[in-house]
C-alpha cells in the first residue's frame, strides 16, 4: 500500500508548532492498521482480494498528520483500513465481472473521517441534526415518542450508580417509558425542560441501585443497558475472552449446494462507468446506523438495496436522511400474511439479506439464515446473509440487546475517552463511529460472500458486531502522550468540560463545533454531494465516498428518502441522473 498526497500540504499544527519528521503520521498508522486487520481477519479474506491490496493509495489534502477527532482512538486509521479491504473486495468482484486488470484504488483520509460522523453533517433543506426546526422536514417514525422531549431522550444515557465510581448506561432504546419506569420515574415529564435538571433527576434515581441490580432489572425487562468497564476489565470477562478469540467478522458457508453464480453482464448505459454490484439485489432489514451503513455501502457500489421496515416499529427520523441514501425504502409488516407474501416475493431474486435486529428476532418470524436458505431452495442461486448486533453471536452475553453507546461502554472505549479528557470517569465518545466501522465490517462480509458465491457456489452467513469493531479499534492502541497532548491543545476547552452524564448529542455537538475550527478541511464542500429528494421533498446533502477505483463508478444512483416511501418491488428501479453525475 503506497501513501500519496493530493493538493496542498501543511506541516504546521493549528498553533504554529512545526511538526518534525518524527511526528505521528496518520498515513503510517493507517498502514499499520491495515496490516493488523489483515492479520486479524486471517482466512476470512480470499487470495483474490488480498492480492489487490498493493494497489491501494491513501490520499489527503494535508500532510497526513492531522488527528481529526478529540479522542485518543485511531478511528480514522481503523476505518481507512476497513475501507481499503472493502475497496479491494469490490475490485476483485469487478475483475470477475469485467475482466482482470490493474485497478488503482484511492482511499481519502478526509472523506473517511467525514464518513465517521456523516449523520452529523448530512442536511435536509440546509438543516442538520442539531437544528431545532429540522423535525418539520422529517417523516415521524418515532412511534413511541422516545425522541419527543429531552427528558425521554435522556433515558438513554450514562449515569453513576449507588456505588461511587461505578457507572451504568441505561438505554431507553426506542421506548423510553419502560426504562424510566424501571428506575422509579414517570414515563413523561413535559415539565422538565432544562438539560441539567433532566440529567440530575434521572441520575438521582439511577443512584438508588448498584450496577448488579440494574443489570438484573434490565434483563427482566429485556432492555439494553450495561456496566461501563475498562478495557483491561472487559478482556478478563468470559465474553471478552470469547470475542478476543474471534476475527472482526466471520463468513461461513451454509448448508446449500447451489452452483457458482457468475455475475451477470452490466446493462447500464455505456456512457457511464460500470459499477461492480450493478444488478445485485439486497434486502436490508435494519434500523438506526450500523445496519443501514452496511446497505448504504453496498448501494454506493451499485447494488439495488431495498430497506424493509415495519410500519409498527420505531426508527430515529433524522438518521434516515443519511442512512437511506442510494436505497429504495418500503414498509412491510412481516407479522401479517400480506407483508410476508410481499417479502417472500422480493426474496425470490434477492442476493443479499442484511439483518440488524436483535439476534433471534428474524428467526422467530421465520426469516433467519437457515430458514431463508430453505425458502430459496431450488432457484439454483445461493444467498448471502449478514447480521450485525451489539455483543456478537458467541459468548455469555450473546443475544443481549444493545446499541453503539452500549458497546462503547462495555468494551472500555468510554472509560478511555474519559481518562483522555482528564477525568476519572467514562464519557461516551463523540459520534457513532463504532456504528459506521461495524457497517464497514458487515459490508466486507457481504462482498466476500458475493465473491465466494461467484467462485465457489453455495450460500453464506456473515456475522459481526459493534463490540468486535471496538475490540479491533482498541487493539490498535491509543495515541501516545505527545499526540494526546497535541489533540487536547488544539480543541476547545468547552469540549473537555464534558462529564459522564452529558448526552451523545451534547458530546457530538461540542466536538463538531471544535472540529469546524480546528479542521475546516473536513467541512469543505468538495467532500459533500447534494440533490433534491422527491421522497423528502427537499434538498439533501451527504458525504461523498472515501473510495475511488479505476474503471468503476463509485457513488449513489438516487437521493435518500424516508422509510416506507417506495413500493415493495424490484420493478421500475429508479436512477437519478443528477445524483450519478453530481
Amino acid at each position: 500500500m503506497v501513501a500519496a498526497s493530493n493538493g496542498r500540504t501543511n506541516d504546521q499544527s493549528q498553533h504554529g508548532r512545526r511538526l518534525g519528521d518524527d511526528a505521528y503520521s496518520v498515513i503510517e498508522g493507517a498502514k499499520e492498521a491495515t496490516a493488523s486487520l489483515q492479520k486479524a481477519a486471517g482466512d476470512q479474506l480470499p487470495a483474490g482480494i488480498l492480492k489487490i491490496l498493493k494497489s491501494v493509495q491513501l490520499t489527503t489534502s494535508t500532510n497526513g498528520r492531522r488527528i481529526y477527532f478529540p479522542c485518543p482512538f485511531k478511528e480514522t486509521e481503523a476505518t481507512v483500513a476497513l475501507k481499503s479491504i472493502e475497496a479491494c473486495a469490490v475490485a476483485a468482484i469487478a475483475n470477475l465481472r469485467y475482466g482482470e486488470q490493474e485497478r488503482k484504488i484511492e482511499v481519502n483520509l478526509e472523506s473517511t473521517a467525514t464518513f465517521l460522523f456523516s449523520t452529523y453533517i448530512a442536511t435536509i433543506a440546509g438543516r442538520d441534526k442539531h437544528d431545532p426546526e429540522v423535525k418539520a422536514k422529517l417523516k415521524d417514525t418515532d412511534l413511541l415518542n422516545a425522541q419527543s422531549i429531552l427528558y425521554r431522550r435522556l433515558s438513554a444515557n450514562l449515569y453513576e450508580t449507588k456505588n461511587p465510581g461505578e457507572y451504568f448506561h441505561i438505554h431507553g432504546s426506542l421506548e423510553a417509558g419502560k426504562t424510566l419506569n424501571m428506575i422509579g420515574l414517570e414515563a413523561h415529564r413535559p415539565d422538565l425542560t432544562d438539560y441539567r435538571t433532566c440529567i440530575d433527576t434521572i441520575e438521582s434515581h439511577v443512584k438508588r441501585f448498584t450496577a448488579v441490580e440494574l443489570e438484573s432489572m434490565n434483563a427482566k425487562l429485556g432492555q439494553a443497558g450495561v456496566t461501563a468497564l475498562k478495557w483491561e476489565d472487559f478482556k478478563k470477562t468470559e465474553h471478552g475472552r470469547t470475542l478476543l478469540s474471534l476475527p472482526p467478522w466471520e463468513l461461513a458457508k451454509m448448508h446449500d449446494s447451489s452452483p457458482a453464480v457468475p455475475f451477470e453482464p452490466d446493462t447500464s448505459s455505456p456512457s457511464v462507468r460500470p459499477q461492480a454490484l450493478a444488478g445485485i439485489r439486497v434486502l436490508e432489514l435494519c434500523r438506526i446506523i450500523a445496519g443501514p451503513a452496511m446497505g448504504r455501502t453496498l448501494a454506493e457500489y451499485g447494488a439495488q438495496v431495498i430497506k424493509v421496515t415495519s410500519p409498527t416499529l420505531s426508527d430515529v427520523p433524522f438518521f434516515q436522511v443519511d442512512g437511506n441514501t442510494g436505497k429504495h425504502a418500503c414498509d412491510l409488516d412481516l407479522k401479517t400474511l400480506a407483508g410476508r407474501e410481499a417479502f417472500e416475493e422480493l426474496l425470490k431474486s434477492a442476493d443479499v439479506i442484511l439483518d440488524g435486529y436483535r439476534p433471534g428476532s428474524l428467526e422467530r418470524l421465520g426469516y433467519g439464515p437457515e430458514q431463508i436458505v430453505g425458502l430459496i431452495k431450488g432457484r439454483s442461486k445461493g444467498i448471502v446473509y449478514v447480521s450485525e448486533d451489539c455483543f456478537g453471536y458467541q459468548g455469555p452475553w450473546a443475544g443481549r440487546p444493545g446499541w453503539q453507546q452500549i458497546a462503547d461502554c462495555v468494551t472500555g472505549v468510554a472509560w478511555a475517552q474519559g481518562e483522555f479528557m482528564g477525568l476519572n470517569e467514562p464519557v461516551v465518545p463523540p459520534f457513532p463511529m463504532s456504528d459506521y466501522g461495524t457497517g464497514c465490517m458487515g459490508a466486507i462480509a457481504a462482498l466476500v460472500g458475493l465473491y465466494r458465491r461467484a467462485t465457489e457456489g453455495g450460500s453464506y452467513l456473515g456475522r459481526t458486531s459493534l463490540s468486535q469493531y471496538d475490540i479491533f479499534l482498541l487493539q490498535l492502541g491509543i495515541y501516545g502522550e505527545d499526540v494526546k497532548e497535541q489533540i487536547r491543545a488544539e480543541h476547545d476547552e468547552d469540549f473537555f468540560r464534558l462529564r459522564h452524564a452529558d448526552s451523545v448529542d451534547e458530546v457530538g455537538g461540542r466536538a463538531l463545533r471544535s472540529m469546524k475550527k480546528v479542521h475546516p478541511e473536513l467541512f469543505d464542500d468538495s467532500l459533500m454531494q447534494s440533490a433534491f429528494s422527491k421522497g423528502f421533498g427537499e434538498e439533501i446533502k451527504w458525504c461523498r465516498s472515501p473510495v475511488s477505483i479505476d474503471g468503476l463508478q463509485v457513488g449513489f444512483s438516487r437521493a435518500s428518502r424516508p422509510n416506507g416511501f417506495d413500493n415493495a418491488s424490484w420493478d421500475h428501479w429508479e436512477v437519478e441522473k443528477a445524483v450519478i453525475e453530481g
